[in-house]
């Protein structure tokens, strides 16, 4: 089974995550993409995270009804903080018949050579890049490598800090939420 791995804290998970999730398993040769919740990033302040186990029940509730998405809980056990390539080695020998990917934006494509063991990342496993709007150049070799693959989806300019900071403000996000998710962040009053 061929795998992509998107990555984020997902606080909150909101439809532009599932919009490219699901055109990345239609539109691409992956079987699935797993959602792995981040416990924490090291280029992330913590104190505006929900707690892990409240960030993995809204992906959850998110994915439920999407049988080739599913949330991952990978990370919640792997010392902190973690690297992008000890949870793919971990993975790997786990899963030993499943082949994994990365998903990513354009954008972090553009700082992947500050990623800890990156040239490794990508000798050894495919990226699947979707676009998104940003400044700055890529490296030019990036265009050209056989292991990046740039998939032409929507380009979602939806962003989980605009919506935490709507609903502290008292702004109406709901359509920008899955339904269960946003029942789930409104009852209990999460980012207010």
């Amino acid at each position: 089974m061929n795998v992509g791995l998107f990555f984020g804290s997902f606080n909150p998970i909101h439809v532009g995550h599932l919009i490219i999730a699901n055109h990345m398993v239609e539109y691409s040769d992956l079987d699935q993409v797993w959602f792995v919740v981040t416990p924490h990033s090291p280029f992330k302040k913590k104190s505006s995270l929900l707690d892990n186990h409240q960030r993995l029940e809204l992906v959850y509730r998110a994915t439920k009804d999407y049988s080739k998405l599913k949330p991952s809980d990978i990370e919640f056990n792997l010392p902190q903080p973690n690297y992008t390539i000890n949870t793919l080695v971990y993975l790997q020998e786990k899963y030993p018949d499943h082949s994994f990917s990365l998903i990513m934006g354009e954008d972090n494509l553009k700082s992947f050579h500050k990623w800890k063991n990156s040239e490794l990342i990508l000798k050894h496993y495919h990226l699947y890049i979707y676009p998104r709007i940003s400044k700055g150049p890529m490296e030019s070799s990036f265009h050209q490598h056989n292991k990046i693959h740039f998939i032409d989806a929507p380009i979602i300019e939806i962003s989980s800090t605009f919506i935490r900071q709507s609903i502290k403000d008292g702004k109406y996000v709901r359509p920008l939420l899955p339904e269960d998710v946003w029942k789930y962040v409104d009852e209990m009053n999460f980012y207010k």
